[in-house]
């Protein structure tokens, strides 16, 4: 690996936060459970590692309107998910192919 290589290749986050008081949260979106399917699936296909990719737990992202929410850097692409076909198209698409999945991107203008 080259001295200004980044020691992963991408890094994917995803909110599993809980907010208290009914208030929107991925949690609710089983968030946990896509961390799982993507964490399982990037392992399977060999993409996980040193100078490959990394899938990350997150608390709150700030983007809540729009979840549940994963962003993948160094991209900074942010994507809103709704089931584990979703979840294997980020995994096999972004993650493996480094091709950004356009359908699931979350608009620009959704936060909180």
């Amino acid at each position: 690996m080259s001295e200004n290589k980044s020691y992963y290749e991408r890094h994917i986050f995803f909110c599993l936060n809980q907010r208290d008081g009914g208030e929107a949260s991925c949690a609710q979106h089983r968030a946990q459970d896509a961390f799982d399917r993507c964490k399982s699936q990037a392992k399977a296909l060999g993409l996980t590692g040193v100078g490959k990719v990394r899938v990350n737990k997150a608390g709150c992202l700030d983007r809540c309107a729009g979840g549940p929410i994963a962003v993948v850097y160094p991209e900074a692409v942010w994507y809103s998910y709704v089931d584990e076909q979703d979840i294997d198209e980020i995994v096999q698409s972004h993650l493996r192919d480094g091709v950004v999945v356009q359908r699931l991107l979350t608009p620009a203008d959704v936060g909180r």
